[in-house]
């Protein structure tokens, strides 16, 4: 279940991704129908998979600790399903702002770096197309290539070439606040639900014990995904998410179990 969720939001985001609010003014490099092969790079789907898997993440840890910590206090089954409930609204909606802002912001600044270089380009054309040609030598063309060089790709779009070899901007890499909140509110959701249900049907005496194993198998899962979906090892990801929820979910058992030490019966 877990992995035909994965895939479709990996399907939804990289449609969404073609018409997000990012600065028009950044073109993205398509590839030529005469190239003999294609490469299929992951660049650009850093910016969802990291709010993606922040999201899924930060949702099984947290309503899973959350159910752990309530039930290790000896709390009723219907308060620890009503602490799970209230923290996957919370969750979700915290993240969705959270994202949304964070990521707004990078769009704003990218936005006021872009206007500076239009500014720079109607003032100082002769100055910009140097500035262009000194950035392609210190990448090793010769001075008579890198001018020449410089000189057509400012013919062509001189705001993409500064954009982009400048101050490092690119279509596939550019900030996606909405695209980023809805991926953050919608995983987070998705990760939290999970331990919610299990919370709901597992016997009362059950829960300390399959909602922790439940979510340990749910972030290995994730973590392995994710690093499949951004090339890298799918071990190591889910190694990660392993570890840290772990961590997270005995600390919060362990404060439950704490409150109903000294504290008998106020669940």
């Amino acid at each position: 279940m877990l992995v035909i969720a994965w895939k479709s939001i990996i399907f939804a985001l990289e449609i969404s991704s073609m018409s997000s609010d990012t600065p028009k003014q950044i073109p993205a490099v398509t590839a030529s129908k005469e190239m003999p092969h294609e490469q299929q790079h992951k660049a650009h789907r850093t910016g969802w998979i990291r709010a993606a898997v922040l999201g899924a993440n930060d949702g099984i840890v947290s309503t899973a600790s959350l159910i752990v910590g309530v039930a290790a206090a000896q709390s009723t089954q219907a308060n620890i399903v009503l602490a799970g409930t209230a923290g996957l609204v919370a969750g979700a909606i915290s993240m969705a702002s959270g994202e949304y802002v964070s990521v707004k912001s990078q769009q704003d600044t990218e936005k006021a770096d872009l206007k500076i270089e239009s500014d720079s380009l109607e003032k100082n054309w002769a100055a910009e197309q140097d500035e262009l040609a000194q950035i392609y030598r210190k990448r090793g063309l010769e001075k008579d290539l890198a001018d020449e060089v410089a000189r057509q790709l400012m013919k062509h779009d001189a705001l993409a070439a500064h954009a982009r070899d400048d101050i490092g901007l690119t279509e596939e890499l550019s900030a996606r606040p909405l695209q980023a909140a809805a991926t953050s509110a919608g995983t987070f959701a998705a990760g939290a639900i999970i331990p919610l249900l299990m919370a709901m049907i597992s016997p009362m005496e059950m829960i300390l014990w399959f909602v922790p194993l439940l979510a340990f198998v749910l972030l290995g899962l994730l973590g392995g995904l994710a690093a499949l979906a951004g090339g890298a090892s799918a071990w190591r990801g889910a190694l990660r998410v392993c570890i840290w929820g772990s961590v997270a979910m005995g600390l919060t058992a362990a404060v439950g179990s704490l409150f109903e030490l000294f504290m008998p019966g106020g669940g």
